[in-house]
């Protein structure tokens, strides 16, 4: 089995790469050892984003339906299995459309467990047989996993990672969610939607500690609590203890110990690199303190013939870097001149209301050195759209260089930000001004309307809200 690329891995980020390395007439295969598609399409981006729609649609039935005048006779109600069902069908179109995918650009698909025995030779063990595979160019993209914290061991019956929260067919009374960043806050979300009682421990002093801009997380924690949510800050969790069909947590908040009782626990602290799988190490990989695989611009390793790409190789750990990575590699490996030179990543939280970030925030752009900012915000609640839909929690921000009005960072809290924001990333790629946002016609009524109009509030001279003048206005960071 010999082959110009072999990739580890059917991911979003290792998929794409063999695709890519395929149609550039590379003989090329890619190895999986679970379900094609990785985490992403099976465990974690498709499945959570079913079951979060799904207890959208339900929360908007029992909230929304009846001040809209639609009268539903009987009580609404969730089957969990039918549910189950409903969100297992959509991973497996998913993953059977990438099997479609690879099939079609004649990449060869092999299942098992793959291990480095040189710089040139992997064995896959699979079910049947276990064979060597030789290659001229690896490329590792096996993912992360969750991080287990000591006390709390997974067995997805009672302590849960994500996987296990996604495959409940029995809706939990009570949920203890360990980690208030975005991966704990979506699933306890619409899990309150569901019928759920959650309470979620964060260490930090706020959730999403760190990850995105600090109004717009305001924004998700009135909703969590208007939901029912129960956020618990400076809260760590330290042991359990069955009792009865269900647990006692024990935790440390703001320094005295409490008990929390629940049916279930989530533990949604982070996640780390596979890197510790493959004899990485042993075959002379350099990995860096966090157990990133260590790559340059190109995404090559510390073995020239070999790459990584996506979480296994370093932050952001999103589905969508991995995949422009994918496509990256493939092209540096067949001959082209490519390098991962990026300006932003946009990220998008699942939450209710979503929030999505591209560029950098107030706090990182002082901390970069731009201390004379422009920063505007535009409200949902004055978009003809948004009130339309019910839906006018949160707003849009642009932060902006006040020298030159260039944008450098659009941070969304609101319906559909996760679809809003690409226009911010290619703002912010291309190294466009806030002029070019707000002389750019956008179509009317719609939600998109919000980004023209922030551009017009962060120049000052916004139509559907009332600004201060110029002449009143702090420097040298201008709030409008």
């Amino acid at each position: 089995m010999n082959f110009d690329v072999c990739v580890i891995g059917a991911g979003p980020g290792g998929y794409v790469a063999a695709i890519r390395s395929a149609q550039l007439g590379l003989k090329t295969c890619v190895i999986e050892r679970d379900r094609l598609g990785g985490v992403c399409l099976n465990v974690g981006c498709i499945p959570s984003k079913a079951m979060i729609t799904a207890s959208h649609l339900l929360h908007r039935v029992q909230h929304d339906a009846p001040e809209m005048g639609i009268k539903i006779g009987g009580k609404v109600s969730v089957d969990m299995p039918t549910l189950l069902s409903w969100k297992n069908s959509v991973c497996e179109r998913m993953s059977g459309g990438v099997q479609q995918l690879l099939k079609g650009n004649s990449v060869e698909v092999m299942s098992g467990e793959a291990t480095f025995k040189n710089a040139t030779t992997l064995t896959v063990k699979g079910k049947d047989k276990t064979q060597d595979v030789t290659a001229k160019h690896f490329v590792i993209a096996t993912g992360s996993r969750p991080i287990e914290i000591p006390g709390f061991a997974f067995d997805e019956k009672i302590v849960m990672s994500s996987t296990g929260a996604l495959d409940l067919d029995q809706l939990p009374k009570k949920l203890v969610v360990i980690g208030g960043g975005y991966i704990g806050l979506e699933i306890a979300g619409y899990l309150a939607k569901l019928g759920t009682e959650v309470t979620v421990l964060e260490a930090n002093k706020e959730i999403l500690f760190g990850v995105v801009d600090k109004e717009c997380v305001q924004v998700v924690a009135r909703k969590l609590k208007k939901l029912g949510v129960q956020i618990l800050t400076d809260a760590k969790a330290k042991g359990y203890v069955k009792k009865g069909s269900g647990v006692e947590v024990t935790c440390e908040i703001f320094g005295k110990e409490e008990k929390l009782v629940a049916d279930k626990i989530l533990v949604t602290v982070g996640r780390k690199p596979n890197s510790d799988q493959m004899n990485l190490k042993g075959i002379g990989l350099a990995i860096d303190e966090k157990g990133f695989i260590k790559v340059d611009a190109k995404r090559r390793t510390s073995l020239p013939n070999i790459y990584a790409i996506g979480d296994i190789a370093c932050q952001p750990m999103l589905a969508h870097k991995a995949s422009h990575e994918g496509v990256l590699v493939a092209e540096v490996i067949g001959g082209k001149n490519r390098a991962y030179d990026v300006k932003t990543v946009p990220a998008v939280i699942f939450t209710d209301p979503e929030i999505a970030s591209a560029g950098m925030t107030e706090e990182e752009c002082k901390a970069k050195g731009f201390t004379d900012l422009r920063v505007g915000k535009f409200p949902f609640a004055a978009n003809g759209r948004a009130v339309s839909m019910m839906e006018t929690d949160g707003f849009v921000k642009i932060v902006a260089n006040a020298k030159n009005n260039v944008v450098l960072g659009v941070h969304i809290v609101g319906p559909e930000a996760s679809n809003l924001i690409s226009e911010a990333a290619l703002a912010i790629e291309m190294g466009a001004t806030v002029e070019d946002l707000a002389l750019t016609i956008h179509p009317h009524p719609t939600l998109g309307e919000t980004m023209m109009e922030a551009a017009e509030a962060t120049l000052g001279h916004a139509i559907h809200v009332i600004q201060r003048p110029l002449s009143q206005r702090k420097t040298p960071t201008a709030h409008v």
